[in-house]
C-alpha cells in the first residue's frame, strides 16, 4: 500500500493478528481514517469484503483514494458508530467475521488547522469530525458556564486543574481560535513538562463535540450482536476513559459466556513502533472472540 509518510496505521501487525482475516470473510473498519487498517484487511481478502466507515467525509474520501487498488473489495459508509446497523443493511449483510475500531484522531485531522483539532496549527475552534453536525468547540468555550466548563474538562479530559482553566477561559472570552484558547490556558496553568497544558482541555472539548463516549458505548452494545460465532472485535484506545469502557464491556461479555477475551493483558505498541510513530505511545489494544450471537451487551 502506498502510505503517506505521515500516516501510520497504529499497531497494524497486532490488529491483523487478532482479526485473523479469512480470505472470504466480511469485516468492518468502523474508523476508516485514511484507510490504513481498511487497506490492510482488503489486501488479505479474495472473495471477502470490508465495509469501511467514518463520520468524517474528508477522511473517507482520502481513504477511498488511498485504497483504490482494492476498490472491488471495499464498501464505504459515512456515519458514526451508531449507524453500524445501517452500514451493514445497506450492503445486505447481517453478521460479520470481524470489526476493528481505532479510536485515535487521524493525523490528517490534527494537522489541518482549519478543522480546529490542533494545538500547533491556528484555526477556528471547530473540532467536528462531521462538519454537518451542529455545535462546535467554540460554542462550548464561549457559552457554557464556568462550572459546566470545569466539569467538562475534569470529567472528559481528566484534567486536575480544570477549575483554574475554566476560570481563565471565562475571563478570556470571546475565544474563537485554537491558538487563543491554547494561549489562555498556558497563561493560567504554565507548562511543566513536554505536554502542552491545553492538551487535556482540547481532548475534552473534542470528545464532547463529537459525543465520542456515547458513540463508543453504542458500538460496544451493538458490535457483539453483529459478529457471527467465532467473529472478532478489536479495539484500539488512546485514553484511560475509553479503555475502561472497553475493558468493562469485554469483561461483561466474557462473564456471560458469550465471548472469550483474547487479550488477557492489554497489548501495547512495540518500542520500535513508538520510535517510528510517537503518536502510538498511548495506544492500548483489546480483542475478543464471540462464542455465539444474540442480544447486545448491556450494563
Amino acid at each position: 500500500m502506498n502510505e503517506a509518510p505521515w500516516h501510520y496505521p497504529v499497531m497494524l501487525d497486532e490488529v491483523m493478528h487478532y482479526l485473523a482475516i479469512r480470505p472470504d470473510g466480511v469485516y468492518v473498519d468502523v474508523t476508516a481514517g485514511l484507510g490504513g487498517h481498511t487497506g490492510a484487511i482488503a489486501e488479505r481478502l479474495q472473495s471477502g469484503l470490508v465495509i469501511s466507515c467514518d463520520r468524517d467525509g474528508e477522511s473517507l474520501e482520502m481513504a477511498r483514494r488511498r485504497t483504490a487498488a482494492y476498490a472491488e473489495r471495499i464498501r464505504f459508509h459515512q456515519g458514526e458508530f451508531s449507524t453500524l446497523g445501517k452500514a451493514l443493511e445497506a450492503n445486505g449483510i447481517e453478521e460479520v467475521d470481524g470489526i476493528v475500531a481505532d479510536l485515535g484522531t487521524s493525523r490528517f485531522q490534527l494537522a489541518s488547522g482549519e478543522r480546529g483539532f490542533s494545538l500547533m496549527e491556528d484555526g477556528p475552534l471547530d473540532m467536528r469530525m462531521n462538519r454537518n453536525d451542529p455545535g462546535t468547540a467554540g460554542d462550548l468555550v464561549n457559552f457554557l458556564s464556568e462550572r459546566e466548563l470545569a466539569d467538562l474538562i475534569f470529567n472528559l479530559g481528566e484534567e486536575r486543574r480544570s477549575r483554574r482553566i475554566a476560570k481563565a477561559i471565562v475571563r478570556g472570552r470571546p475565544i474563537w481560535t485554537t491558538a487563543r484558547l491554547a494561549r489562555v490556558i498556558e497563561e493560567a496553568v504554565p507548562r511543566t513538562g513536554k505536554i502542552h497544558p491545553a492538551t487535556q482541555t482540547f481532548m475534552a472539548l473534542r470528545l464532547k463535540v463529537n459525543r465520542e463516549l456515547e458513540e463508543l458505548e453504542q458500538l460496544l452494545e451493538e458490535a457483539p450482536a453483529r459478529l457471527r460465532s467465532g467473529g472478532r472485535l478489536v479495539v484500539l484506545t488512546f485514553m484511560s476513559t475509553e479503555d475502561r469502557m472497553v475493558k468493562q464491556a469485554f469483561q461483561g461479555l466474557g462473564r456471560s459466556g458469550r465471548a472469550t477475551i483474547l487479550t488477557k493483558h492489554v497489548v501495547r505498541p512495540t518500542e520500535a513502533e513508538v520510535r517510528e510513530n510517537p503518536a502510538s505511545r498511548s495506544a492500548k489494544l483489546r480483542a475478543l472472540e464471540m462464542e455465539q450471537g444474540g442480544e447486545p451487551w448491556h450494563h
